[in-house]
């Protein structure tokens, strides 16, 4: 008796040392994983990223300055016709041009730039200096090809929509994190619970192992009873054993859901503070589907896509048009002999100058637009088919769902009852064995029983909260049960 004693002792005192105890809520759990867990912290990144690339994207119809300074120097040799005038004579040239401008684009597709040139002239055939002058503006407007839509807002309308679904991304793991927080929490409790039960089993072992010496002492039971008791409490005390390293594996699931620094947490150990209920849950499945196809992030998802292919095929299909363009310029133009009389022409407008006119391209084939557009039709096709069978999945997985909580109340119930009637024949069976009318080992069968049959019942109220808990998950209404607001910065 006093080996086992040590042993029992011994391998109980062999678990895990923790410095000091947190008591946590659930709604505590899932508050430290919204600001700690790693996953989210990883998602949370993507949206951010796909913000800076829209901004990037809009860029393109930021103006941008031009400035040009510009010297150069031409020598002619003579000419080597003994007939011509020039004979044997050279000449040199030299320019200097310097001019600022602007040009852009806007969002119609509409290309504008204003240039502004100054050039001094000198050399052989130049008396004075020579001050040619320009400042005008031209636009470039498409008729047919890039009007309604041209690559620049095609990747702008793309990017905005990639943002949404990767901020449905980030909702879909939030739901996901907070589902898998719910059913390590349920669990955690279960194996908290378990850990109690299997206490109790090995304390009702040591119990009947000390009654049994008794009555051996007194000679009205065989040693060999004995030795079946001190059996029933090595196998208790293994039972616990494993009870209570499940409860810690357990806890090291929660802590990592909620911590992005695992090694604070080694010396805690969590103490759930709520307690396993059967609250009962209007199941409705068609109020569920509802909720599935209306709220789902990964349907929402697959809308988003939907629509981002459809501004990919509208852009396709604009690029089958022929290239039209209407060109305009216009400006004004002087000639001096200094800076000042240069500019003459540009301050009282008489050096005008303007044009228009169509500019017509039209590609003999056009292979590249005509297959790129017939690939996208077949692209949405295929989009279209895996949202239907995106939105079939998600029917079939909330009806699961539904099933699952149904079963999983309905097993409560039979496992309270089996638990009630394992501790009524347990009372009535150590009644007899009292009596003299039963035996030990039945005894110890019908203590066995009725440790099964109480873990049985902590497991159906746990898979029950954890059903509901996946019901949810499936609907999409995991923050919305959950009274949890997601704001996306």
């Amino acid at each position: 008796m006093g080996l086992l004693s040590i042993l029992c002792a011994g391998n109980l005192s062999a678990q895990i040392a923790y410095t000091n105890e947190s008591a946590m809520s659930l709604r505590e759990c899932i508050e430290l994983a919204l600001m700690h867990n790693l996953d989210i912290q990883i998602r949370r990144i993507q949206p951010s990223i796909d913000q800076f690339s829209l901004e990037a994207a809009r860029g393109a119809y930021d103006p941008f300055i031009t400035a040009s300074a510009i010297h150069n120097f031409r020598a002619s040799p003579g000419s080597s016709d003994p007939n011509s005038a020039l004979f044997g004579l050279g000449s040199d040239t030299f320019s200097e041009s310097y001019g600022p401008g602007i040009a852009g684009k806007l969002p119609y597709g509409t290309q504008y730039q204003l240039n502004g040139n100054m050039v001094r002239q000198s050399g052989t055939f130049f008396p004075s200096f020579q001050y040619n002058s320009d400042l005008g503006a031209s636009i470039t407007q498409p008729l047919l090809k890039d009007f309604l839509i041209d690559s620049d807002r095609r990747t702008i309308e793309i990017n905005k929509l990639t943002l949404k679904i990767d901020e449905l991304s980030l909702r879909q793991q939030i739901i996901n994190t907070v589902t898998s927080v719910q059913v390590a929490y349920f669990d955690l409790i279960f194996h908290r619970e378990n850990v109690l039960v299997q206490e109790s089993s090995l304390n009702l072992a040591e119990q009947q192992l000390s009654e049994n010496r008794k009555k051996i002492n007194l000679g009205v039971m065989a040693p060999l009873d004995e030795k079946q008791a001190e059996s029933q409490v090595s196998a208790r005390l293994a039972d616990v054993l494993a009870a209570r390293r499940d409860f810690d594996a357990q806890m090291n699931v929660l802590k990592n859901l909620m911590s992005d620094d695992f090694v604070s947490w080694v010396g805690t150990s969590i103490r759930p503070t709520e307690k396993l209920l059967a609250i009962i849950e209007p199941l409705d499945r068609q109020e569920s589907w509802r909720r599935g196809l209306k709220e789902r992030p990964d349907i929402l998802q697959s809308t988003e896509s939907l629509e981002r292919q459809k501004i990919v095929l509208r852009y396709n299909k604009n690029q089958l048009l022929p290239s039209l363009n209407l060109q305009l310029t216009y400006g004004h133009n002087g000639l001096g002999t200094d800076l000042n009389s240069g500019l003459d022409g540009i301050r009282t407008g008489s050096g005008q100058r303007y044009s228009y006119g169509l500019i017509l391209r039209i590609p003999f084939s056009n292979r590249i637009a005509k297959n790129t557009y017939a690939a996208s039709k077949l692209e949405k096709q295929r989009l279209l088919k895996q949202h239907k069978q995106l939105e079939q999945n998600a029917i079939v997985e909330i009806d699961n769902a539904v099933k699952a909580a149904q079963t999983a109340y309905e097993q409560i119930t039979a496992t309270r009852q089996a638990r009630l009637y394992s501790e009524a024949a347990l009372d009535a069976e150590e009644k007899k064995e009292a009596n003299g009318q039963s035996t030990n080992f039945v005894v110890l069968q019908l203590q066995r029983d009725l440790t099964a049959a109480r873990s049985r019942e902590l497991r159906a109220l746990a898979d029950y909260n954890k059903a509901l808990s996946n019901l949810y998950l499936s609907e999409g209404s995991t923050l919305e049960r959950n009274k949890l607001t997601v704001e996306l910065k």
